[in-house]
């Protein structure tokens, strides 16, 4: 059975109303998922995201059903996500999937920090991506399903184990590594972290502002900073380098929204020690990609193109490394 006649068996199930689907698109081309955007006859518009059959699934990422059962949960404190549908089984014929219903807005960062129809909502967006983070960290841990616990030091060992193996030596990487270890924090209580939380999984409409968090793949236990640090990392800013907190916002902004839901604080050196590792972290995912191009595993331009990235995690630790004491 095909997807598009598997949707079409599937429909009357995701809404009494309709007989059948319409305008099914695949929105991304990703190695383990997809994303389909389609409608449902009677008017209603959802997206499918699956994992193909046979697919493989990131060591540290969630199951789709876990996926499922993490936005319901942050749904339930007050967040902005979408409403999931149906979790599929497998006489659904999509193999591992859940339907949630589509929300309208815009994903791209590059858009969202430039374009002049978001104008209006930039100045506040700061502190709401806050808010919601605080109504994140909140969700209670034991209606979560299972989930792995990190912590700075499991981080950051997890990342240089990867960086070793690739053999490069980067001395900015190295001195980076050295300094985190030296002023990695005390362990805070753990909640529940996106853990990829940034432009590119925040829908925002140009109207009411942040309308969903998506892309629950990497969620797990772990620092509340976590968060708060990862959307400060300075490669989701897409140029507005000025401007901290995705390219759209400021520090003070984010942590007074994030205490105003939350009812605690936490200290800027603690987002600024995760925004550092964050870097770190996805200077070595670039590298790792550029070796994947490198050594002939993946020889998509996209690879290469990311793999150019090192250099400018290694600018963005560089002056980390300068104002923070």
């Amino acid at each position: 059975m095909t997807l598009l006649a598997a949707l079409d068996r599937l429909a009357p199930l995701l809404s009494p109303t309709a007989t059948g689907t319409l305008n099914a698109r695949r929105l991304s081309g990703g190695a383990s998922l997809e994303t389909w955007a389609f409608d449902l006859d009677d008017g209603t518009p959802l997206i499918l995201r699956r994992r193909p059959d046979g697919a493989p699934s990131r060591e540290t990422a969630a199951s789709l059903a876990q996926e499922a059962a993490l936005i319901a949960a942050a749904g339930r404190t007050g967040a902005p996500v979408p409403i999931v549908e149906r979790v599929c089984a497998p006489e659904d014929g999509l193999g591992e999937a859940f339907v949630m219903r589509r929300l309208e807005g815009e994903t791209l960062g590059k858009r969202i920090v430039r374009d002049a129809a978001f104008d209006t909502i930039r100045p506040g967006l700061a502190q709401r991506c806050g808010e919601v983070l605080g109504q994140i960290h909140s969700a209670p841990l034991e209606a979560l399903p299972p989930l792995a616990t990190s912590d700075a030091r499991g981080e950051l060992a997890r990342y240089e184990e990867i960086y070793r193996q690739t053999d490069a030596q980067r001395p900015t990487f190295e001195a980076a590594f050295r300094w985190l270890e030296a002023s990695a924090p005390v362990p805070a209580a753990p909640v529940l972290v996106h853990g990829d939380f940034r432009n590119g999984n925040l829908m925002i409409h140009p109207e009411q502002g942040l309308v969903g968090v998506l892309d629950w793949e990497l969620a797990h236990l772990g620092d509340p900073a976590e968060d708060l640090g990862w959307i400060c990392v300075n490669s989701w800013r897409f140029g507005q380098w000025r401007r901290p907190v995705g390219g759209f916002g400021d520090y003070k902004a984010l942590l007074e929204g994030y205490a105003h839901t939350r009812g605690s604080e936490i200290p800027l050196a603690r987002m600024q020690f995760w925004q550092a590792l964050g870097t770190l972290k996805w200077g070595v995912m670039c590298l790792m990609m550029y070796s994947s191009f490198a050594t002939g595993a993946d020889p998509s331009i996209e690879r290469a193109m990311i793999g150019r990235r090192v250099s400018e995690t290694e600018i963005d630790l560089v002056r980390l490394m300068e104002i923070m004491p």
